[in-house]
């Protein structure tokens, strides 16, 4: 450890998400010792800033030391600005968020992409450890990505390494084009067609019924044909632009994160669906679901004062 705050190694990370803020607490040997989740306030900056600092306050209780605090936030801080870009949760965009924590919890922060926060932690000691290059996605709200090699995330000068999301749909059909409003300004994004949303705007599109996600999927496992018809076009659209990522960057591992990373069919399906797209003569993935569930991304968070120094630090430096 090296943080001045968590020299004993107790760690504190939480994941500020768009429906939930969730704290987890890890021990010096990286075990769990308490979880608690709290609703996010929507809208209102200042009271998702008091949300953090009451959950932080929970887990620092019982300590024996003081806990470093790390935290996975939608979207990053800008390298430029030192403030908040790209965040689904608009509310939290232009904001001097980690300044305003660190004020705020009265000791240093860091604060990371959520998805890359996710893979960190599967890398570390997850469903991907040992590997050399992991690609973490988040399908849930929105559409995530998070790129660690050997152990370091690359989020890059502009902080927005691994942010597939809001690249456009690969290998687009006509019918695909030029593709849904994404909230971000432009069409046809990655995040508007394979998101829980996007999966379930694009049922309504074609059925007329208005169904979550979860909804659909439990529909296609009782047979129901429509359900059934919107996973495979879900599938084969989420197989597409893990390929162009796969031939960008050529991970040795995938690992599924969010909500729609517990459909069991996207295991097998995806392989074989993203084989024709990968410029290579072995297509072969290796995909696997978190081994830290939904944790994952708060013991990334927690993760993030293992590292030496962060990206951000050493750009200011």
């Amino acid at each position: 450890m090296t943080s001045s705050s968590g020299q004993n190694g107790w760690r504190i990370g939480i994941d500020l998400g768009g429906s939930k803020i969730e704290g987890i607490q890890l021990s010096p040997a990286a075990e769990e010792l308490a979880r608690y989740r709290v609703p996010t306030p929507r809208n209102n900056y200042a009271a998702t800033i008091a949300a953090i600092v009451d959950l932080a306050a929970r887990l620092m209780r019982g300590l024996p030391a003081r806990a470093s605090v790390g935290i996975a936030v939608p979207g990053s801080i800008s390298p430029f600005s030192g403030l908040m870009q790209n965040a689904n949760s608009t509310w939290l965009n232009g904001r001097p968020l980690d300044r305003d924590l660190g004020v705020a919890l009265a000791t240093p922060v860091r604060l990371a992409n959520d998805a890359n926060c996710f893979a960190l932690s599967e890398a570390i000691d997850g469903a991907a450890e040992n590997a050399c290059a992991v690609f973490g996605v988040i399908l849930g709200t929105g559409c995530g990505g998070g790129l660690v090699v050997n152990g370091r995330i690359l989020d890059g000068p502009r902080g927005i390494g691994g942010e597939w999301g809001h690249n456009p749909l690969p290998w687009a059909t006509p019918d695909e084009y030029p593709g849904p409003h994404c909230w971000c300004g432009c069409r046809g994004c990655l995040e508007a067609w394979v998101s829980g949303p996007g999966m379930a705007a694009d049922h309504t599109r074609l059925t007329g019924e208005q169904l979550a996600a979860e909804e659909i999927a439990a529909r296609a496992e009782g047979g129901n044909g429509e359900a059934r018809a919107t996973l495979s076009r879900h599938a084969d659209r989420l197989a597409r632009g893990l390929a162009h990522v796969v031939n960008i960057i050529d991970p040795d591992v995938l690992v599924l994160g969010g909500g729609l990373s517990k459909l069991s069919h996207l295991y097998k399906q995806l392989p074989p669906l993203m084989g024709p797209h990968i410029f290579a003569d072995r297509s072969s993935i290796v995909i696997k679901p978190p081994r830290w569930g939904d944790a994952s991304g708060s013991r990334g968070a927690a993760r993030l004062w293992d590292l030496s120094i962060s990206q951000q630090e050493a750009r200011q430096r």
